[in-house]
């Protein structure tokens, strides 16, 4: 495995997103050169946050304009870096009109594009890529035909597709893919991080990440009559970014990455806001499985959905990402009062005395 050269600029594709923000950060607060991607340069607001972050690190940033389907695009921006860490991937659980439009061409083409781009450089020595769990099964039901009936590095998604769970897909094939380009252009390594569902305080008062919607929602009383059952493998969006970046610098890191760490469900994210917060309209109890599937399709999640992945057993395997990365995960409650905190500060959730 290749040595990473910290003097050398690291670049985050997708760097105004959700977990990459954290990782431009941490590197600038290392005071690391951190090349990053936006799609428009013109649409300061995206990535004002990343301005003031540098401002207050000893770090410096340089952002460059680029776009997941346009070829040899991301060229400018891997100019002198030995590090990539690829974040920018589309992330859409519901709503979605055009799979491949909107999920599938971005994700595979992106990483042709970057990997491509990678191989004609003299520079780059590795490519850390952010996958996902949903890479691994893609319906909580599958998890007992599983040898140990628990998740693990070994697993990959073999149910979803363009027409059910496209998302899921779109990590899958996209993740397949690097792994296949990697092996074939074979001028520099690739590991790959697969987080769980990520939470934690956003840096910036974006509100279109999925996970953030999530948290908005169970506050604002939408499941105020309950929540489905379903335990869900939870991260912290601090850890997922420093396991992305540990990945980057050990030396042996290498192979996938299960970054998840707590088996908790949505009314265990309600109950740890409600002991602080009791004013809000969060669920205290679980939907019957009949009822989600009645009502389930109205809000985004199909029939077949609802009956493979509500209710089941969920179980993971974190060992080898603990050891490999040597990460420890931040406790499940401080990551949601954190969270939460930093939504009612933006004003994303209103403030009840």
């Amino acid at each position: 495995m290749r040595n990473i050269d910290r003097s050398k600029p690291v670049l985050v594709t997708g760097g105004t997103g959700y977990l990459a923000s954290w990782i431009v950060k941490m590197l600038l607060e290392e005071g690391m050169t951190v090349h990053t991607t936006v799609r428009s340069l013109r649409d300061e607001n995206k990535f004002k946050h990343l301005q003031k972050i540098q401002h207050q690190s000893p770090g410096r940033l340089k952002l460059f304009e680029a776009d997941l389907l346009i070829d040899g695009s991301f060229e400018d921006a891997i100019d002198g870096c030995e590090l990539i860490i690829h974040t920018a991937s589309p992330f859409q659980l519901t709503g979605v009109k055009n799979p491949e439009k909107e999920l599938i061409q971005p994700a595979v083409q992106g990483v042709r594009n970057l990997f491509f781009s990678a191989g004609e450089s003299k520079s780059v020595k590795k490519i850390v890529l952010t996958s996902s769990i949903v890479a691994m099964v893609g319906d909580t039901i599958e998890i007992n035909n599983l040898p140990d009936k628990k998740i693990d590095e070994s697993c990959w998604n073999t149910s979803s597709s363009p027409e059910y769970q496209p998302y899921p897909y779109s990590k899958t094939i996209a993740e397949q893919e690097a792994w296949r380009l990697a092996e074939k252009l074979n001028n520099f390594d690739l590991v790959v991080i697969n987080p769980g569902l990520i939470l934690g305080p956003s840096l910036s008062q974006r509100s279109d990440s999925t996970s953030i919607s999530l948290m908005i929602q169970l506050c604002s009383g939408k499941f105020k009559r309950g929540v489905p059952s379903g335990a869900q493998a939870f991260v912290d969006v601090r850890d997922a970014a420093r396991a992305h970046i540990k990945a980057g610098f050990l030396p042996d890191a290498t192979g996938r990455h299960l970054a998840a760490a707590h088996l908790k469900d949505f009314l265990d994210v309600a109950e740890v806001i409600r002991e602080q917060n009791p004013d809000y309209p969060l669920p205290d109890k679980y939907v019957p499985k009949w009822l989600f599937k009645v009502v389930g399709p109205f809000l985004g999640y199909s029939r077949r959905f609802v009956s493979r992945n509500t209710g089941f057993d969920f179980a993971f395997d974190n060992s080898y990402a603990r050891h490999d990365l040597k990460i420890d995960f931040m406790p499940f409650e401080q990551t949601v009062r954190d969270h939460f905190s930093q939504l009612v500060g933006d004003g994303l959730i209103p403030h009840k005395n």
